[in-house]
Parts: structure tokens; sequence; C-alpha cells
């Protein structure tokens, strides 16, 4: 809602200073939009509207660009009262508007609680995280945010704190797969007298002006200083940041290259050739880069994988780096097969999980190969169970006239690291009578006085 004057030559005055503030911010957001982000006309944009200031300039003048827009706001329940009030502000401004919303409630204590991490870090996780399900839920096209110039340098300032590397040190980018930022390169005093301008109402969170946060004290004490001690310092930090880009640019073309000489993709994933990596100088430096895409961000776990032993593991989120002798194996995580076992019935005729096995009783023995066994029905027990090796395992490999320890019959086959976690056994009771798609065991091998063959079939897919 707009404040007039009454005084006639004032409301003169005031509309020529409305509309060269409104050109000022609007046609220069127009002009950028045109130079760095054509491709969003036309297409379907979900707003991250919080209710605060940046988000309810960033929703007014895409509306008044007319480009197709909806809210998308979280109710992350952390400040009570002050929560239900955003949520119900952002409603109001989307039917003001006349745009869809979109409205949720998280429990984000909880949430932190059980994933072990931040409150900040649990709430931005649930928040993109319900965004993708909204874009895949109603084909939205890209989600944007209304980060600023001020946000960016924080966040230097942040990651500069951490010990990051050049990477972190660029700041947030401004597209992020199906993620937009297009007021990255507006500082926040720009964004404030826009609104200001056109008195637009917004919701301040009230924990922004605590310190308790490290964002928080970079923006009310440090940056301050900056911007008092250094002339035109947001636009000095912007090519520093661009200069830091495009550094990373030439890091990452490099880092392609030796990816195609020391990396190769295998069906459970990527090895890494150790010997032809050692060859490259900044070794240590050059593993980072190449694991970084896999979630491994810790340079301490990282910068001592060279000269470790073999057998060490590292975790990401989403991957386990072994070390194997003179290979790096990167695998997904799977932790859940390794603690599980499957029970099979003494009338199961076939099974799909965790390995698919088809059983057949027969009078005679036929074709035999690591795939497919024939054993002494009398001589097992039912149920069966199908499980991961144990420590301390041992079998009677067929053939053979005493036991071996499981972990020797591997090393002697020369299995991976990798191929020793993939292998399931067959048991019966405690004793094992199939290592699966390898060798069975001799104490369940057909002999003449054997009366019922089971033959067992793995399917290979």
């Amino acid at each position: 809602m707009l404040r007039l004057p009454n005084n006639q030559d004032k409301f003169f005055v005031y509309c020529v200073s409305l509309y060269v503030s409104n050109y000022n911010m609007l046609e220069e957001l127009k002009q950028h939009l045109s130079d760095h982000f054509s491709f969003l006309t036309e297409k379907k944009l979900l707003i991250a509207c919080s209710g605060g200031m940046d988000s309810i300039v960033l929703a007014r003048l895409f509306k008044e660009l007319k480009y197709n827009i909806t809210l998308a706001h979280c109710n992350f329940s952390l400040r009570g009262a002050e929560s239900n009030e955003d949520e119900a502000f952002v409603i109001d401004l989307a039917d003001k508007l006349s745009v869809p919303v979109y409205t949720h409630t998280f429990d984000t204590n909880m949430y932190a609680s059980k994933e072990k991490m931040s409150t900040q870090m649990a709430a931005r996780a649930l928040r993109y995280q319900w965004f993708s399900e909204l874009m895949a839920t109603y084909n939205f096209d890209f989600v944007l945010t209304a980060h600023h110039m001020d946000d960016d340098v924080e966040t230097f300032f942040i990651n500069l704190s951490r010990g990051t590397g050049l990477r972190g040190l660029i700041g947030i980018p401004e597209i992020n797969e199906h993620i937009i930022r297009p007021l990255l390169s507006f500082p926040r005093e720009k964004i404030a007298t826009y609104a200001d301008t056109y008195n637009l109402r917004w919701r301040e969170d009230s924990s922004n002006a605590e310190t308790y946060y490290l964002r928080n004290k970079i923006r009310h004490d440090v940056l301050p200083q900056l911007k008092a001690e250094v002339p035109n310092f947001l636009q000095k930090f912007k090519k520093t940041s661009d200069h830091l880009a495009a550094s990373q640019a030439l890091v990452e073309d490099y880092v392609t290259l030796v990816r195609t000489l020391v990396m190769t993709e295998t069906t459970d994933g990527y090895n890494i050739d150790i010997e032809k990596l050692r060859e490259l100088p900044n070794t240590s430096t050059l593993l980072f880069e190449l694991l970084n895409p896999f979630g491994f961000t810790s340079w301490n776990d990282i910068s001592d994988l060279m000269d470790s032993q073999s057998g060490k593991t590292v975790f990401s989120p989403g991957f386990r780096l072994l070390k194997d002798r003179k290979t790096f194996l990167i695998t997904p995580r799977d932790e859940g097969s390794f603690t599980q076992e499957f029970l099979i019935s003494e009338n199961t005729k076939e099974v799909k999980s965790p390995v698919n096995l088809h059983f057949e009783i027969l009078s005679s023995v036929g074709h035999t190969d690591a795939n497919t066994i024939y054993l002494d029905l009398d001589t097992i027990n039912f149920p069966l169970k199908i499980r991961k090796r144990e420590e301390g395992d041992v079998f009677q490999p067929f053939g053979m006239k005493g036991k071996k320890k499981l972990s020797k019959f591997f090393k002697d086959e020369k299995l991976s690291l990798v191929a020793k976690e993939k292998t399931w056994v067959l048991c019966s009771g405690q004793k094992i009578i199939w290592v699966i798609g390898m060798r069975m065991s001799e104490e369940v091998r057909v002999t003449p006085n054997t009366e019922n063959i089971l033959r067992i079939t793995r399917i290979l897919e």
C-alpha cells in the first residue's frame, strides 16, 4: 500500500521519484534476467517466500514482470506464534498478488535430533527436500530464492572461518541445477530501498537480530565496518569472487583431465589408480578434488589416505571410500544389507532377494558351474539362511578335505574388499553350504548314496 502526500506539488515530485526508483530496480533486474536468465521466460517458477523483506521484494518484482510464479512457504515451528504469523502473512501476500501458494509445517527440532545435525542445517535440508517434492508433483521448472550480494559475502566469511578450499570461497552460485538466485548480484541496500519506496510490509525474524549465530555476527558486526572502511566494498568483493570462480573453473578443467587418467567406472562404483595418481604433482589436493563430487569434504580424512594401510575406510553421506592395496574404491553406501538375514523355507521354489535363486529337486546331477550347484538334500536342515560373511566364518570348499577360513578363501581368490562385501553365503544352521556364485561346500556334495538331490541355481540379471 502506498502513502500518498496531500499536496499536489509534493505528490508530483513523489511520483517522479517513485518512477525513477522503480526504473532503477525493476529495469535493472529485467536487463539482468535478459542477460543471464532468459530461459526463465514462460517457465513455471516456485518462489521460496519466508515473508522477510528479500523474498517479498523478489515475489513482487517477478509478479510485476509478469512471470508465472507460485509462492512456497516453510513453517519450521521454531518461533512459536511468530512462525504461524509468518505463514499467515505469506498466504495473505499470495492472495494480494493473485498467485498460488503452498505452505508446509515441519517439526524441525525433532528432525535435527533424529539426523544429529544443527537446527539450521535441518531447516535447510527440510526446505530443499520439500521444494524438490513440489517440483516433481506440480511440474515446476525452477525454484527461485532471494539470496543477494550481502548473503554471498556472509557465506564467504563463514566458509573462510571453517578452513574451506577454493570452492567454498566462491560463495553462493547463481544457478545450482534447478535452484536460481536472480538477486545475487544486487546488494541488500538496493533491495531495501525498493521495499521502502513502495512502503512494502514484511515480517522480521526476531532471531536475525541475535548474534548467537556466526552469520548474524558477520551481518551485524563485520560487514557494516567493512562497508564503512572500504569504498565500494561489495563491488570489489564481486570482482574478487568472479576471479575466484574463474580459477575454480580452471581447476575443474584440469581435474576432469586427471579423472580420465586415473579413474575408471566399474559395476560397483569407481576405482582410482593410486600409482598413476602419485605420478602427478599436488597429489593430495588432486585426490580431494576427485573425491569432492562424492560428498567427501573433510580434508583431514582425505589428506592421510595416500599413505594409509589397505582396508582404510572413509564415509561420506552417500558413499564409502576403501583403500584396497594400490586402488581407492568408491562405492555407494548400503549399510542395511550388511546386517540382514534372509530365511528360506523347505517348500520355496524361488527367492528374488537378496540373490535370485531357484530351487528344484531332481533325480540326477546335470551341468554344474559357479552359479549352479547340486547337493544332498538330506544333509541340510531348513530353513536355510542367506547372509553376509561374519568374523570367524569357516567352511569346507568343494574338493578339499579340511576346512578353511572364509577370509583365507577370499584372499586366495584375490577378491577386492568391495567384492568380499558383496558376496552372500547360504547356510544350513551355522554351516556354510555355498559361497554363492563361487564354491559350494564339500560337506553337502552328492555321493553315490544320495537319494534326494537339490539343485540351486543363481539367476544372473
